[in-house]
């Protein structure tokens, strides 16, 4: 079972009787580690149900769930892989009666939360409410509900979003739906506040393992205690050095109170790297050395020396787009002048924020070279199947207000804005859903009968089709139920009539026809619906299907296999390799990003720091490690003598990282396009010779 691990991973695989901390560094195999901790478990005796492994992305739940089968076969079908948020919905689904949630409760998406804070606090500004919808969600981060956060809110401002967060508080649970932050807060209160709830989830899971530790937040950790009891069968894989979302509640302190909560904690260090040069190690481990350390590490690498670390200076950005373009395409021929493959797959540019990445597809477009950006839209976020999932979750749930508004006016069907005014109003004074209200005898005082008339037929319709999803099994009745559906709703043509562009139109509907078959794949069995994995399981009606879809952020991993560069921002590149990097913009105030002048006074360096500055300078200086860890044969690091700045250009300065990386300095300066124009010339000259013998042979052979 340990075959193929090192000594340190053996360690963590075996030690199986109490709480183990494995600091995984980058690349160290801590994937590996899992699966083969699941084998070892179930070897034990312990039986795969009882088995729950704890990520942070679907995709990574995929990723473990395909390497946990090739290990254990079939079993692994039956141990809990998921992310945090979907094992807080089963918890939720199974036991939120308690908490007088009903099975059926709907999980909004951004938008929907958006918008009922809108209401909530009578703006009509967007902005507004996500700055409300940010705060809402650091504070339940960190485990506190509306009249916690008033209670120690510092000025007027958070105190009006207090406010603002009780009246949501109230709105969601009359629409009986939660937010994201809810899967996590929810599961909480379940475990903490009813012990019988608590007892039978101890008892249900004999051992959690959680994949990237280091990225949990306070309310993560405190589930993570109340699952696994006083006996600590849990393992925590994580990596100090990575940690990346301070911004979004994930707290190094979780990595500090393990040893507090559970003295006879085991730490077992991962130090050897699998995927880098020991060049590129070497400007990690210095790049990582000025931050305080919780466990010191030093990754090494077997791998080799390799090719040193090279700066690339520009003048601009677009200098830079058109250095890193030539730094491709002179890597890539030098591939192909060995004969080995040259796939464009093996290129990534990474940035620090999403706008960096304009300059470099423009450039990659003047080159023709393919590329993704990666991060972009999800599937679920165009509006197209956020239509179609209004619906779903009102059969699910028909207190789902936010629902209800996008289904009945998506397409329109003659229910106008002033009949759906005079509903929500109705719906308020009576406190019933807008669902509920519809059927009510008194709304005709309200409404003329022609209203109610179109609302009573809208009302029936959505039964109908919720009584047959819930009857609908297989993939071919689903698909069939589905095409039926949209024809009769003429969605088709909804979107035709909605977009100037004809062949923009076409793409939004063949989303949808994609979108039929996906839905159709997972009530055949053919998908799980937890992880996305390919495997064959029993048949789902599509109501069952339906109430998975809000844990849901991509309809396929397909666009992994397309051979194209890869544009990313540092955050979204996490946990990703690629044997070329190209780590861009690295300049002081983009990375690390601007620190506060206030805080700096004298813009250097090494200025005076608060200790707020001083923390985000540390979380910066760990976005840098991941970026240079994700390369794992060359790295280039390029900065610019100038940046924009709004519509000015303004003088810039390397980043102190790129100093801290104590790079060797004969060999790390270099220009890609001088190093292409060298190849060019060896190929024409080539080109040439060959040319030049083939006429000779010709010659020598002519009678």
């Amino acid at each position: 079972m340990s075959a193929g691990l090192n000594l340190a991973q053996q360690e963590a695989v075996n030690y199986m009787h109490g709480p183990c901390l494995v600091l995984a560094g980058a690349g160290s195999g801590k994937t590996r580690v899992i699966t083969h901790k699941i084998a070892r478990l179930i070897a034990a005796g312990l039986e795969p149900q009882r088995i729950a492994a704890i990520t942070f992305t679907n995709k990574a739940a995929t990723e473990m769930r395909e390497r946990a089968k090739g290990l254990i076969g079939r079993d692994a079908k039956k141990v809990v892989i998921c992310t945090f948020h979907a094992l807080g919905v089963r918890m939720m689904r199974e036991d939120g009666a308690v908490l007088g949630l009903k099975p059926q409760f709907s999980i909004l998406d951004s938008d929907d939360v958006t918008s009922i804070l809108k209401d909530a606090g009578g703006s009509t500004d967007t902005a507004t409410a996500r700055q409300w919808q940010w705060a809402i969600s650091l504070w339940k981060n960190m485990g506190l509900n509306a009249a916690q956060a008033l209670a120690q809110a510092k000025d007027d401002n958070e105190r009006v979003t207090a406010t603002i967060m009780a009246r949501y508080e109230e709105r969601l649970t009359a629409y009986q739906s939660v937010d994201f932050d809810d899967l996590i807060g929810m599961p909480l209160a379940l475990l903490r506040d009813h012990p019988e709830v608590r007892a039978k989830w101890q008892a249900l899971l004999g051992h959690v393992l959680v994949d990237e530790y280091q990225d949990t937040n306070a309310t993560q950790y405190e589930v993570l205690k109340m699952l696994v009891g006083e006996r600590g069968r849990f393992t925590a894989v994580g990596d100090d050095d990575q940690s990346i979302y301070g911004w979004r509640g994930a707290t190094l302190d979780n990595l500090k109170k393990l040893p507090i909560d559970y003295p006879q904690l085991k730490v077992i260090k991962l130090e050897q790297n699998y995927r880098s040069t020991s060049a590129i190690l070497r400007a990690a481990n210095n790049v990582i050395g000025p931050n305080p350390k919780l466990y010191p590490k030093t990754l090494f690498s077997e791998l080799g020396e390799g090719e040193p670390v090279r700066v690339v200076d520009a003048d601009n950005e677009e200098h830079e787009a058109e250095r890193t373009v030539a730094r491709i395409q002179s890597i890539r021929a030098g591939i192909t002048a060995t004969g080995a493959g040259h796939e464009w797959r093996e290129f990534a540019v990474l940035y620090r924020a999403n706008h960096q990445a304009r300059t470099f597809e423009k450039a990659l477009r003047k080159a023709q070279i393919p590329y993704k950006v990666s991060g972009g839209q999800s599937f679920f976020d165009r509006a197209e199947i956020k239509d179609l999932c209004a619906w779903f979750r009102l059969w699910i749930n028909n207190d789902d207000d936010p629902a209800f508004l996008r289904a009945v006016t998506t397409p329109k069907r003659g229910i106008g804005h002033t009949t759906l005014q005079a509903l929500g109003s109705f719906s308020s004074k009576y406190k019933l859903s807008l669902f509920e209200a519809l059927f009510s005898s008194s709304l005709g005082s309200v409404l003329p009968a022609k209203a109610v008339g179109s609302l009573h037929e809208f009302g029936r319709y959505v039964n109908d089709l919720e009584f047959r999803a819930r009857h609908t099994h297989g993939a071919q009745d689903a698909r069939a139920f589905m095409l039926e559906w949209l024809k009769d709703i003429d969605y088709e043509k909804h979107l035709y009539d909605g977009e100037d562009s004809e062949k923009l139109a076409a793409s939004r509907w063949t989303n949808v026809l994609d979108f039929c078959d996906w839905m159709s794949a997972r009530a055949g069995g053919e998908i799980d619906d937890t992880s996305g994995a390919s495997i064959v399981s029993e048949k789902k009606s599509l109501l069952e299907v339906a109430q998975t879809i809000a844990l849901l952020s991509t309809i396929s991993e397909r666009e992994q296999d397309q051979n194209v560069v890869t544009l990313s921002t540092l955050h979204a590149a996490k946990g990703l390799e690629w044997p070329h990097v190209m780590l861009v913009g690295v300049t002081e105030g983009m990375l690390p990003f601007k620190l506060g002048d206030d805080d700096n006074p004298t813009g250097r360096a090494d200025g005076p720091m608060s200790e707020g500055i001083l923390q985000r300078l540390q979380e910066e200086r760990r976005l840098m490690y991941v970026g240079i860890t994700r390369a794992q044969r060359s790295l280039a690091v390029s900065w610019t003598k100038r940046r924009k700045k709004g519509r000015e250009m303004i003088a810039a300065l390397p980043s102190r990282f790129i100093a801290e990386m104590a790079l060797d300095k004969t060999t790390a300066k270099e220009d890609p396009r001088e190093k292409l124009k060298a190849l060019r010339a060896e190929f024409a000259k080539k080109a040439v010779d060959s040319a030049a013998a083939a006429a000779a042979a010709t010659a020598a052979s002519a009678p």
